[in-house]
């Protein structure tokens, strides 16, 4: 009597033929998979350096002129902690913080009163909440004046 290890009929030979594919395929997508999460050729062998979450503080240069051909007051200004020569730094601080849409250049455009405010002009160049500005202030009109009134304390230290 001979001993047959092989199924007999057809749906039994597609039902082993499906295991031996299964049985294949399966360790062979899991070197692959475990293969390409080790990393690239490019990366650099040794211990991996992370960026630190918290980049430098706030800085910004204030530069103030009484008129346009007056000499420029200037002081730097850090926020997150308070910093640099600016006079008045906690107050500054505040006040950016609390009016940040007054970096923002004014729409073209916008109606604004004609009411003349003064020759005084500023400038804010550096870095606030993470990006790069450079901000002009005037009051010229009362659209102006409202942006530099809500700023006070940057240039106007007291």
């Amino acid at each position: 009597m001979r001993i047959s290890l092989e199924p007999r009929g057809r749906a039994a030979r597609r039902t082993l033929m499906r295991y031996r594919t299964l049985a294949l395929t399966t360790p062979g997508l899991a070197l692959i998979l475990s293969l390409a999460a080790c990393g690239s050729d490019d990366a650099p062998a040794g211990p991996s350096k992370v960026a630190p979450t918290h980049t430098s503080p706030e800085t910004l240069t204030v530069q103030v002129k009484a008129d346009k051909d007056a000499a420029p007051t200037t002081w730097t200004l850090t926020c997150d902690p308070v910093g640099g020569d600016h006079p008045a730094g906690q107050k500054a601080c505040a006040a950016l913080k609390a009016a940040p849409e007054a970096l923002k250049t004014p729409p073209t455009g916008q109606m604004c009163t004609t009411i003349y405010g003064g020759p005084e002009t500023a400038t804010l160049t550096g870095t606030w909440q993470g990006a790069p500005i450079k901000a002009d202030f005037k009051r010229t009109d009362g659209c102006a004046m409202t942006r530099w009134d809500k700023l006070a304390p940057v240039f106007t230290p007291r």
